[in-house]
């Protein structure tokens, strides 16, 4: 009887090959499935991206319709603060205090249209001049749920030359901590406003471009929050991943997408009349292939 129980219990066992063997097949198997899922998952994301956009761009039609142009991009405030592309779009998109654009907007660092406070902090209840500010906000224009938020204080743990408080709109690719909710959020959506009295898109003469690389520079130069010591792409003498080297001029050569490829007699832009969004893409870094924009690619 006991043989007998031997005997099939030896017979029912897994020897140490097969199991190498089915482990090996897993190995394979899953090696092979990594890409595939890596692949789909980027193509989601940028899916995602494209959306976001859209409704971004939607957002922007709405501000030309209510302020008679799109918001500007330019590098500095109107008192020589620096206040970038990027964060003139969010405040023009759902204001500094995510409760609309203030209809007297001068797109100043500081929340002024040079002497009254445009943002001020709201008192409970609301004063006569409190309801009188809501009343010229206009917006949302892009509703706030849908979009992420963040002040550069809670992206970057050195914001450089920006103040704190500044706000973005961050990408949907989630690679940042966000320093103060601890949840990971996107990189910075970076915005550049045509110079329809400009021709073309050239790094050799930039004060005649339709776009100036400039109008985020200060941002671009910033580190990766997750890498202090690395440089993008577009920012001096940025490093790509795969160690490749480049200045800011990618912004303007053929490599980085922006100029209109049908058009060969001139380096001539995508978006000539308009404006030109930039996400980051799935690598949180400026200037790489897998960056997006707001155009067809």
């Amino acid at each position: 009887m006991k043989s007998i129980v031997k005997q099939f219990n030896k017979k029912t066992a897994f020897t140490l090959v097969e199991l190498l063997t089915v482990m090996t097949i897993v190995v394979i198997l899953f090696s092979l499935l990594v890409p595939s899922l890596n692949m789909v998952r980027r193509y989601a994301k940028r899916v995602k991206q494209n959306a976001q956009f859209h409704s971004i761009a939607a957002g922007l039609a709405l501000f030309d319709g209510e302020f008679d142009g799109y918001p500007p991009s330019d590098p500095c405030d109107t008192a020589g603060s620096d206040y970038c592309g990027a964060m003139k779009l969010c405040e023009a998109m759902v204001g500094q205090d995510l409760l609309g654009v203030h209809e007297n907007t001068i797109f100043r660092q500081d929340g002024t249209d040079g002497s009254v406070d445009l943002y001020p902090t709201f008192s409970d209840p609301l004063t006569v001049a409190d309801r009188e500010n809501l009343k010229a906000r206009k917006g949302p224009y892009v509703p706030v749920e849908r979009v992420t938020v963040c002040a550069m204080q809670d992206l970057y743990s050195g914001v450089g030359s920006f103040d704190v408080n500044s706000v973005v709109l961050c990408d949907e690719y989630s690679r940042v901590r966000n320093l103060k909710t601890g949840k990971k959020v996107g990189m910075p959506i970076l915005y550049y406003k045509a110079d329809i009295s400009k021709t073309f898109h050239d790094s050799t003469n930039m004060d005649q471009s339709i776009y100036a690389s400039a109008d985020n520079q200060e941002l671009v130069d910033l580190a990766l929050p997750w890498d202090a010591a690395f440089n993008h792409l577009i920012a001096t003498s940025g490093t790509a991943p795969d160690g490749s080297t480049a200045d800011w001029e990618i912004f303007y050569s053929d490599k980085y997408e922006i100029c209109d490829d049908k058009i060969t007699s001139i380096a001539r832009p995508k978006n000539a009349d308009s404006y030109i969004l930039i996400s980051a893409g799935f690598d949180g870094v400026y200037g790489t292939e897998d960056d997006v924009f707001n155009f067809p690619d």
